[in-house]
């Protein structure tokens, strides 16, 4: 069984065990968190659209961090012209545990 979830502007496809990292959301290690925009739902037949308005997914936060620095180099040519910048991008580490739906 596996669910389709959105969060933080990116589509997730998710089963129960599963850890995923997504885009930074609130909430200490060990606290619940529940998808509600589940987009669809896959047992013994695949649900989607209106079939699976109340489905939702939980899960629990394992840690918060920062994954590796992305290093963003801009150049022109022939005018001297270059700006060096880094990014790291906050994560949230979250197991899932059930998919009710």
């Amino acid at each position: 069984m596996y669910a389709i979830i959105a969060t933080g502007g990116k589509q997730y496809k998710v089963s129960e065990g599963d850890i995923i990292d997504i885009e930074k959301i609130e909430g200490e290690s060990g606290a619940a968190v529940t998808f509600d925009q589940v987009l669809a739902v896959s047992g013994d037949t695949l649900k989607v659209a209106g079939d699976v308005a109340g489905a939702t997914v939980t899960g629990t936060v394992m840690e918060q961090g920062k994954k590796r620095k992305v290093v963003v180099y801009r150049y022109k040519r022939k005018s001297g012209y270059h700006k060096k910048n880094g990014h790291r991008q906050l994560f949230t580490r979250v197991k899932i545990d059930k998919i009710n739906g």
